[in-house]
């Protein structure tokens, strides 16, 4: 058999074949049947998550101020660092206070030995009253004397207790752990207590992070117990650069009414930050997972199709054809959602392919 002869019968044989696939692939009414790819729904022990964007905030935040009416002398803090409770971070000029507690100590004593005095006089009175020797009107001024003295005595110790509370506030010290922020006064500039914030100090260690959930979330929180000993959820955070938070954090707060303008409440969890990762402000991942695991249905995200009506996929049924079937979604796991109602284990639906099918029709399926 010639060269020639034996190619025409190779070529023609693979036409032939190619014939007969194609017709496998039509549908009835001569049109091809699509091919799509499939997965199969598939059931694990899962916990379920829900992601949301949250917000970084400090625990306590506190703005310096000045109580007092002086010269700064001293800032005693590098800006932006850390500063221990207690710690002295300004110190205002002392002499003019020291000078008024000296005066103020000057007129204690003095009031002292004048109700010495007068206690003595009102004593002395009295039992010359019992004897007849002075009259009831000397008795009356020596007992008004003594009173008098008194008063002016309680005075003048106020008067000592608030230089002594002045001078001390010449001394302004951090009331909490965290760290502070630039100083908005220079040293030799005069402060009083309308001048504004000299600085603020924010605590670091531990930080809030909030975040809003839908009314439906919501509902799921409260019949599971947010607040319960054994609490059924908690959360991890996702950073910018998509790495994961090494440290979990334990809801503590949730909002007492939900938001009229868009039907979701504010939640709180609290985070360790020894380190001062997270920053009051910064925006955040919130991975908000269930503690306990499950069996439960999963699928890939990438299968599912919302409409008005809510979630749907396609499934494909035993004899290959394309059916729409309504699911509910009960979080997310990874790239995967929680299936709840709607789909069985093993069912087949479409991967994909979406755009070219639609319910009714028959496909050649390709399972991944």
């Amino acid at each position: 058999m010639s060269l020639c002869r034996r190619l025409f019968i190779s070529v023609f044989t693979v036409f032939l074949l190619l014939t007969a696939l194609a017709a496998q692939a039509q549908m009835p009414g001569g049109t091809m049947k699509p091919t799509v790819v499939a997965v199969r729904v598939v059931e694990e022990e899962v916990g379920r998550q829900l992601q949301r964007v949250g917000r970084v905030q400090a625990v306590e935040k506190i703005e310096l101020k000045t109580r007092v009416e002086g010269f700064l002398e001293k800032r005693l803090f590098e800006e932006g660092g850390r500063v221990k409770k207690g710690e002295l971070l300004y110190l205002i000029e002392r002499a003019p206070y020291r000078i008024m507690v000296d005066k103020r100590r000057a007129e204690l004593t003095g009031a002292e030995a004048s109700y010495i005095n007068a206690s003595a006089a009102l004593k002395r009175t009295r039992e010359l009253r019992k004897k007849g020797v002075a009259s009831q009107a000397s008795l009356d001024n020596a007992i008004n004397e003594e009173v008098n003295a008194k008063v002016a005595l309680m005075q003048a110790r106020a008067n000592m207790e608030e230089a002594e509370l002045d001078l001390s506030y010449t001394e302004i010290r951090s009331p909490i752990d965290g760290q502070i922020s630039m100083s908005n006064f220079s040293v030799g500039n005069l402060v009083k207590p309308d001048s504004g914030t000299l600085a603020t100090v924010t605590s670091v260690d531990p930080i809030y992070v909030t975040l809003s959930v839908s009314e439906r979330n919501l509902l799921e929180v409260r019949r599971e117990g947010l607040h319960d000993e054994k609490k059924p959820f908690f959360a991890r955070l996702q950073l910018s650069d998509g790495s994961i938070y090494d440290h979990a954090g334990e809801f503590d707060f949730l909002g007492t009414e939900v938001s009229q303008t868009t039907d979701t409440i504010t939640v709180r969890a609290t985070f360790p930050n020894p380190d001062g990762l997270l920053l009051p402000g910064q925006f955040v991942h919130v991975l908000v997972e269930e503690r306990e695991k499950q069996k439960r249905l999963l699928i890939p995200q990438a299968t599912v199709q919302q409409d008005r009506q809510g979630y749907f996929v396609l499934v494909i049924t035993d004899d290959n054809q394309v059916q729409q079937r309504r699911i509910q979604i009960a979080g997310a796991q990874g790239t995967n959602y929680i299936v709840s109602s709607g789909l069985a284990r093993e069912e087949r639906i479409i991967l994909e392919g979406l755009q070219k099918v639609r319910s009714g029709m028959e496909v050649n399926v390709v399972e991944q």
